[in-house]
């Protein structure tokens, strides 16, 4: 794969489709040597579910854990366990499973996405989110958005900045030509969104695949 433009830490991959990052992250996770991808959550990535549990894989020693997910129960159409768990269904991938206050093992890669406030993971520009133990240390922490979403009106357990950061690269998959302009301006540190903070926080390669649709 080539790169299209290439801004310090950030890099833009010239080509966004599923397949295109599908490939990557198998590329990545060689290179690495990765055992642990931490991925995201909500209804982008599950494309690139679908190829990627196809692939050649060393599945019985890969494990995945969410960036994020919403506080219910497994088989409810909000979790994001739960369409994990149907993408790797005929996998032997592990997946790792959010609990509230766990000390998370560092994932060797983390791929996020973004909303178009900017936010993170489950880490949104107003939110309400207990303060435990030292919060520049990887840690899941529970927040709820500021307003709830009506569309998943839920509590989330998220991976905190530290364990978001703390890792050998990051991928971040966006759509639309909105969600471009938030991630020009946060690299350019037009904005303190949480995207532009990670950015920030970041001192491991970050590689954008962004396409219009």
């Amino acid at each position: 794969m080539n790169d299209a433009v290439v801004s310090g830490k950030v890099t833009w991959a010239d080509d966004a489709d599923a397949g295109a990052v599908a490939a990557h992250l198998v590329k990545a996770m060689e290179q690495h040597g990765a055992r642990l991808l931490a991925v995201p959550g909500g209804n982008t990535p599950v494309a690139i579910f679908d190829i990627l549990s196809t692939m050649n894989l060393p599945w019985e020693v890969l494990s995945l854990i969410l960036t994020d997910d919403r506080i219910v129960a497994k088989d409810h159409e909000a979790s994001n366990f739960g369409k994990l768990s149907k993408a790797f269904a005929n996998s032997e991938a592990q997946l790792i499973e959010l609990t509230d206050s766990m000390i998370p093992p560092r994932a060797d890669l983390v791929w996020i996405g973004m909303g178009a406030d900017g936010h993170i993971a489950s880490l949104f520009p107003d939110m309400k989110a207990p303060v435990r133990g030292d919060e520049n240390s990887p840690m899941v922490v529970r927040t709820v958005p500021e307003p709830l979403p009506s569309e998943a009106p839920f509590e989330r357990l998220s991976l905190n900045m530290a364990a978001l950061t703390d890792t050998n690269e990051i991928i971040i998959v966006v759509r639309g030509a909105d969600k471009k302009t938030i991630l020009q301006q946060a690299i350019e540190g037009a904005h303190d969104l949480p995207i532009a903070k990670l950015i920030k926080a970041a001192t491991c390669p970050i590689i954008i695949f962004w396409s219009e649709t």
